[in-house]
């Protein structure tokens, strides 16, 4: 098997064993509806297997269309609709996720909003679109939906008033509104999982009917845990992080900044993008065995731990200069000639720390992979559309003292000062970009979109206002 690589433009990062994942996605021993053993009706549930999101939608789709049969001629597939599409937005009086109500306006709400809008939307699309082609009638007949009846306990999913005379009125009956509430609390639970990622519709999830709950019921716990620190404003990376293990591996005890499980490796989803415009808080599934043991085609469940839990007490060493001038064109065209990063793994079989690993010439660097993600989370960006940055016109830009990136990346620990405003240039090459926010202490950093005066006007008043502060460009 090949190295898995992420590209962008003609520079790549490199790690582990990649794999192919269509195989096994899809793949069921067994169908979603059984018979009861003892009164003749017939149960639903997700078999066993490997999913991706559309999958689950498909399968779900088949208590929506024993609703219809079992509604006969009142049934009104539009409005059944239209209550699933109000209960998966992020507002209104059905929303179950109220998010743009609540106008979350911290990075990690922002991006968890957004998210929740657009997972809802492509889902509501997918559930018209698989309602049409009766895929589940053609499958099981009529005569077998009609039959499906199992308990669902009541999870207070708002109906619209269209739906509640519906159900309630004389077509309805108990067991369509519990297979209505199953498919509305199923569809929730799918909608509410995926947030945490960026390429959401690619995640492969494994479902085994061996843990006793229905369908997606067994994250119920972690959902609550989720979603009463959404709603508290107190989400972190770590948080999501952990809801997202839930989901994919459960059987992880620990919580780091990414994990791997059988079908993959979750990471920040900044890795590979441009750090300064990428997601700070959402995570990515690549198809990727970062860590093999025993030369096996197989990967094993495994925290990615920082090298350094808390920071504050990392080794930390002042920004020094350099002093001869004649070897900075050598080191800059180094440093623009760095194609290539490798992520290198350390660790045992519950935890691993990453490496992020460049080379320089016949010189190597690595810094930890986590304190990049850190630093790139807790980085700035210029605020070039405030007020106070109009009227600064009149100011001058502060006096930056200039660091060479070879410098920052060789001097041992997390880089920082006691004072003053430092300047360090990564040569247009984002690979260096990365490197050097795993270096630079992560408290006052900022990244520069260009080295004009506007920018640096923009630098004076962006940052907590105290300290030493690093800029990058």
């Amino acid at each position: 098997m090949s190295k898995y690589q992420l590209t962008l433009a003609n520079r790549s990062i490199e790690w582990g064993t990649q794999f192919d994942i269509n195989p096994l996605v899809g793949q069921f021993a067994e169908k979603s509806i059984k018979p009861h053993e003892e009164n003749g009706s017939f149960d639903w549930d997700l078999p066993s297997g490997v999913y991706q999101a559309k999958d689950i939608v498909r399968e779900l789709n088949i208590l929506l269309e024993a609703i219809m049969v079992q509604l006969g001629e009142a049934a009104d597939s539009k409005a059944l609709l239209d209550n699933i599409e109000a209960n998966l937005a992020i507002s209104g009086r059905e929303s179950v996720l109220p998010l743009g109500q609540l106008s979350l306006n911290d990075t990690s709400g922002i991006e968890l909003t957004k998210q929740a809008k657009s997972i809802g939307k492509t889902l509501t699309r997918w559930a018209s679109e698989f309602n049409s082609q009766q895929l589940a009638l053609k499958e099981y007949g009529k005569a077998v939906l009609n039959s499906l009846n199992f308990r669902s306990h009541c999870d207070n999913h708002p109906w619209t008033p269209k739906v509640a005379n519906l159900l309630l009125g004389s077509a309805g009956s108990p067991t369509v509104m519990q297979l209505f509430n199953e498919y509305l609390h199923q569809l929730v639970l799918l909608r509410d999982a995926l947030i945490p990622f960026e390429n959401w519709k690619e995640i492969p999830i494994k479902i085994d009917e061996r843990n006793s709950s229905k369908g997606l019921r067994f994250m119920e716990q972690a959902h609550s845990e989720f979603l009463y620190k959404l709603f508290g404003k107190r989400m972190s990376h770590k948080a999501i992080v952990k809801f997202a293990q839930s989901l994919l591996s459960s059987d992880l005890t620990t919580v780091g900044y990414g994990f791997q499980y059988h079908l993959g490796t979750i990471l920040p989803a900044s890795l590979g993008a441009l750090p300064a415009t990428a997601p700070k808080y959402l995570l990515y599934w690549h198809p990727v065995w970062t860590v093999v043991y025993d030369n096996f085609d197989v990967s094993i469940p495994i925290t990615f731990n920082y090298e350094f839990p808390d920071y504050l007490s990392a080794p930390r060493s002042n920004a020094g200069a350099r002093q001869i001038a004649s070897e900075l064109d050598v080191l800059n065209q180094k440093l623009e000639n760095v194609y290539k990063a490798q992520i290198l793994t350390t660790g045992n079989q519950k935890s691993a720390v990453l490496k992020y690993h460049i080379q320089l010439g016949s010189n190597d660097f690595s810094v930890d992979l986590g304190q990049v993600f850190r630093g790139q989370r807790f980085m700035y960006r210029p605020a070039t559309n405030s007020k106070s940055v109009s009227g600064a016109h009149s100011e001058k830009p502060a006096d930056f003292k200039e660091h060479h990136a070879w410098d920052i990346l060789e001097t041992p620990g997390l880089i920082t000062n006691e004072s003053g405003n430092h300047l360090i240039s990564s040569r247009g090459n984002y690979l260096i970009l990365w490197a050097l926010l795993g270096k630079l202490y992560p408290e006052n950093v900022i990244i520069l979109n260009s080295l004009s005066e506007e920018e640096f006007k923009a630098a004076n008043i962006t940052g907590k206002g105290f300290g030493a502060k690093f800029l990058i460009h």
